[in-house]
């Protein structure tokens, strides 16, 4: 790991990232900065801190720098369940240009997302069809885009849920249920991450 002064331990560079791969980083980070997100009160600290645990999350699960940048990114456009955004949709190249095409597609597929139509089809349906919330399209990703949404998804949820007592207890049984649901679309050290923290909220009703 190389230490950025200045940096939380969550934002700072891997080291098996090259140059590129480290300003893209630093570009990342600084962006995070200026949209305020250091300021912005989340579970456990800042939307910043949440940002770079859920990072760090998807490192430890063996994530690429695709994944890990789209994880540090993924409330650039807001989501299903977090209304502030960072940056317009219209704005998609901004962000593009800062992670990169693919991480910047994992981001809006992220933010795109219709939870309530999609999520119920994850480990029922394959392939699994998605309901853009933005546009009302429906459309089919491809598989790695699918377990990249997951991997994220489970990073975000399982930050949340550790930082907040009362969002765990009415949300971790459904949460449970989704990502042991997942099967093989969820990395292994994921779906272990999920059944450690998640597991004892599984014989619980939902709220």
């Amino acid at each position: 790991m190389t230490e950025v002064p200045g940096v939380p331990e969550a934002l700072e560079v891997p080291e098996e990232t090259g140059d590129g791969d480290a300003s893209r980083w630093s570009r990342a980070e600084a962006f995070l900065r200026a949209r305020g997100t250091a300021e912005m009160p989340h579970p456990g600290g800042t939307l910043l801190e949440h940002l770079g645990r859920v990072r760090r999350l998807l490192a430890d699960w063996g994530g690429d720098p695709a994944i890990q940048a789209a994880g540090l990114c993924h409330a650039a456009y807001g989501t299903d369940g977090f209304d502030p955004y960072l940056l317009p949709v219209a704005e998609r190249a901004t962000l593009a240009e800062l992670i990169g095409d693919r991480a910047e597609a994992l981001v809006y597929l992220y933010a795109s997302c219709d939870r309530g139509a999609v999520l119920p089809r994850i480990g029922r349906d394959r392939p699994v069809v998605f309901r853009d919330r933005f546009t009302g399209r429906e459309h089919i990703p491809a598989e790695d885009d699918l377990r990249a949404f997951l991997e994220i998804t489970a990073a975000n949820e399982l930050d949340v849920l550790a930082h907040n007592a009362q969002l765990a207890e009415r949300y971790g049984p459904s949460l449970y249920r989704l990502f042991t649901g997942a099967g093989d679309l969820l990395s292994a050290p994921a779906r272990d991450a999920c059944t450690r923290q998640l597991g004892p909220h599984a014989a619980l009703p939902d709220h």
